[in-house]
């Protein structure tokens, strides 16, 4: 059996982070309000919680899990649709997750990526 080689000369280390994406936005059916603790696998970090009333917490915990989560369960159970919307153009996230979600979602590839970073 000829496999295909996993890597290509030239691949970089970020296109072979396997971020999930969900099939549609409308899976995502997480909290828009409160305060949600993350789990280590998807947060080691030590803050405890994000709470949903601060601006700056939504933007952590939304990077965050996009970022980290293994699962499309992770993501339909800490991410909303609507709010995901809404925070999308300031979220930062790395260049090839943003493509991923881009390609899936046309209407996130409307409205543009915040401060997207390699």
């Amino acid at each position: 059996m000829d496999e295909p080689p996993r890597t290509q000369p030239g691949d970089l280390h970020a296109t072979r982070i396997p971020y999930v994406v969900p099939e549609s936005l409308d899976q995502l059916t997480g909290p828009r309000s409160g305060v949600v603790e993350l789990p280590a696998p998807i947060d080691w970090s030590p803050k405890a919680g994000y709470d949903l009333g601060d601006p700056d917490d939504r933007i952590l915990l939304y990077t965050t899990v996009i970022s980290e989560a293994a699962t499309i369960d992770d993501l339909a159970r800490f991410l909303n649709k609507d709010l995901l919307i809404e925070l999308w153009p300031q979220l930062r996230l790395p260049r090839y997750c943003v493509r991923r979600w881009h390609t899936t979602f046309p209407e996130l590839a409307a409205i543009g990526a915040g401060g997207v970073w390699q």
